[in-house]
């Protein structure tokens, strides 16, 4: 089976995928240690900030890309009846399509 995201493309997808992920989050504990939200407000006026909400999507989308290629791996691997794999494949495209709908939805506010 030759897909488009097999083998090298895959590893690299999930080494750049987290890598992003660790960026983003060392980012964010910085921003917590040098100046700590006082109270909702200041955490909520800090999210509506545009940039705050790119970066956030980037994560997003870097995290469910590299659930996607972890899980595409795993099903790859284990399931190996073709009617069933076409299954837990739908399953995740589903699942995960709802999850990045709601974020979206989330960040658009």
């Amino acid at each position: 089976m030759k897909g488009v995201m097999t083998g090298l493309r895959a590893w690299l997808v999930q080494r750049v995928t987290a890598v992003i992920m660790l960026v983003v989050l060392l980012l964010f504990f910085i921003r917590l240690v040098q100046d700590p939200f006082e109270s909702y407000e200041d955490w909520s006026q800090w999210v509506d900030d545009p940039w705050v909400s790119i970066v956030a999507a980037l994560f997003f989308g870097a995290l469910l890309l590299h659930a996607w290629v972890g899980l595409r791996d795993v099903i790859l691997d284990y399931v190996h009846s073709t009617p069933l794999r076409l299954f837990a494949h739908s399953l995740v495209v589903i699942g995960y399509s709802g999850i990045a709908f709601w974020v979206v939805r989330i960040l658009l506010r």
